[in-house]
């Protein structure tokens, strides 16, 4: 006989497991099964090609991949360590506001920044064609674009991740030990190399980790800059577009065994130490600046970098009031309007990509939301067989790059299967929202149980010890104590979800197009205002939620895996 406390965890993991296998394991499955198929059969065919010199362009793309997410990396830390390191150690005016500006480049989705930067520091940027006319030049003189446009874009999005992790190991690390070692006779440096930097390492390590999958995975700027210069998130696009889904799959695993490779070198540099603090001390002292010259000199460059940092926000902001016609030719914009706002609500074609994504986000978040709650308590307060292994398919997702998820998606319910109910999901409304329900499980699994690692188990068994039975006691005990660990990993999922494009370029149709593609589409038609306008009700929406989040939940845009 099966007693009580064994049926309830198996009645937990039965909704677990078929969600996990049926969308997350079973679509990964066919991804690869479709990698080696040549006309239908089994073949080595598209693996060789890919290697082999008929196909360079497939691996010049993977290392220029790599290339471009190993330099992200590294000048997304060179930014976002120092900032951290002084905004968090120096106390100078206005130090708070800009320590506040810093991570405003979180609330640009992928495509809006990159539509910014090229607004500003393209071609026919305002930057670059004010210089020109400042100083009576022939021809602008620079522009972003290529390479070092994609890095450029990388840098400015991503160097949050490394200001925000590092910020966070500061403030935890115990003042007592870099005291001690100052009174053992170390220099600054020596203190910052020995004590402080190896204490940053889960931190730096984190942060790597997400810099080099969202560049791997990135596909706007590479789609908007790259001016034929190859990634391998396009070339899975270019494939699926031309209908070969035999090599966009290929494509697609070989980018997903370079994310996991990535990993797993980072999860094992990082587990060849200990990193824990034997001590605990009072919170960080931040060392107040009296130098007179050093204190204006860091007011200024803060001054500088607070501007930098929002120039793309200001500029999204200026075009959104651009009307449709008002800059085409011209080198500046002519005339300023709310028409595109208005636009928005009066034209029910133009309000539709805003209805698309918030119906379709709200649903996936609806989903993860539930799903989240569910199979945290199962992996944290259940025991079972193979919960390391639930565990890994809940982490799938998110080590997979977007592009691999769409196509992951495409190749399991382009035909009638037990889990679509005999339907076929691609090129339905369905699809995306079901997209990005299996992408963001991970956020609020990971969040939840954060909360519910710190709940005591004596909490639920003092409820059931009075009489309770189990869902009353998970119904008043459990849910209130994990809620905002689960709604900050919900909201989180919102404000990826919203501006999603990578996913989204794969697998929307005319009908369920969101505000990404929507965005797309009028950059095409060279309408810049409306597309302007459109990221900025973008912007507003991820800033909403992420006041939301901040305010009644604590949480500071950081990425809670």
């Amino acid at each position: 006989m099966i007693n009580a406390k064994k049926r309830k965890t198996i009645l937990l993991l039965i909704p677990v497991v078929v969600i996990l296998v049926g969308y997350v394991l079973y679509p990964s499955i066919s991804t690869i099964i479709e990698s080696f198929k040549q006309n239908g059969e089994f073949s080595l065919r598209n693996y060789t090609d890919f290697f082999g010199s008929k196909a360079a362009a497939n691996f010049e793309a993977l290392w220029h991949s790599v290339y471009i997410s190993l330099l992200s990396v590294l000048l997304s830390a060179l930014i976002g360590v120092p900032l951290a390191y002084i905004f968090n150690r120096y106390d100078f005016p206005g130090r708070q506001l800009f320590s506040n500006i810093a991570i405003m480049p979180i609330v640009l989705p992928s495509l809006v920044g990159v539509m910014a930067f090229m607004f500003l520091y393209g071609e026919a940027g305002l930057v670059p064609n004010a210089i020109k006319d400042l100083f009576n030049l022939s021809d602008v003189p620079f522009k972003i674009g290529g390479i070092s446009g994609i890095l450029i874009v990388h840098a400015y999005t991503m160097y949050p991740y490394f200001y925000m992790t590092t910020s966070s190991a500061l403030n935890n690390i115990d003042p007592s030990l870099e005291e001690a070692a100052y009174n053992l006779g170390s220099s600054k440096f020596k203190v910052f190399w020995k004590v402080t930097f190896p204490l940053l390492t889960p931190g730096l390590v984190a942060a790597s980790l997400l810099v080099f999958m969202v560049s791997m995975a990135s596909f706007s700027a590479p789609f908007l800059l790259a001016g034929g210069y190859r990634v391998l998130s396009l070339q899975i696009y270019f494939s699926k577009v031309n209908g070969d889904l035999e090599m966009a799959a290929t494509q697609s695993v070989i980018l997903s065994l370079v994310s996991i490779s990535f990993l797993l070198f980072m999860r094992w540099y990082q587990s060849r130490k200990d990193y824990r603090m034997a001590s605990k001390g009072i919170g960080t002292h931040r060392s107040e600046v009296n130098n007179p010259i050093l204190k204006s000199v860091m007011v200024t460059l803060g001054i500088l970098a607070m501007i930098i940092l929002l120039l793309p926000h200001a500029t999204l902001l200026i075009l959104s009031l651009v009307p449709e016609g008002a800059w085409t030719w011209q080198t500046y914009p002519q005339a300023f309007s709310l028409e595109n706002f208005r636009l928005l609500f009066d034209d029910p074609n133009i309000w539709d990509p805003v209805r698309n994504s918030l119906i379709m986000t709200c649903i996936a978040c609806i989903g993860v939301f539930i799903f989240g709650l569910i199979t945290s308590y199962t992996l944290v307060k259940r025991s079972f067989i193979g919960k390391n292994l639930l565990d890994i398919l809940v982490m799938i997702p998110w080590a997979l790059p977007a592009t691999v998820v769409g196509m992951n998606m495409i190749l399991a319910f382009n035909k009638p299967s037990v889990f679509s109910f005999g339907e076929i999901l691609v090129g339905t409304f369905w699809i995306l929202p079901l997209a990005y329900f299996i992408r963001f499980i991970p956020l609020v699994v990971r969040s939840s149980n954060a909360v519910l690692e710190q709940m005591d188990d004596s909490l639920e068994e003092a409820a059931q010890n009075l009489g309770a039975k189990w869902f009353y006691t998970f119904r008043r005990i459990v849910v209130p104590i994990i809620l905002p660990g689960v709604l900050s990993g919900t909201l989180l999922a919102f404000v990826q979800a919203v501006g999603e494009f990578p996913t989204s370029v794969l697998l929307y149709t005319l009908d369920n197009r969101p505000i990404s593609i929507e965005i797309m589409n009028q950059l095409r038609m060279f309408n810049m205002g409306q597309a302007a306008a459109f990221g900025m009700i973008q912007v507003g929406l991820i800033a909403i939620v992420m006041l939301i989040s901040y305010r009644f939940f604590g949480v500071k845009s950081e990425n809670t895996l």
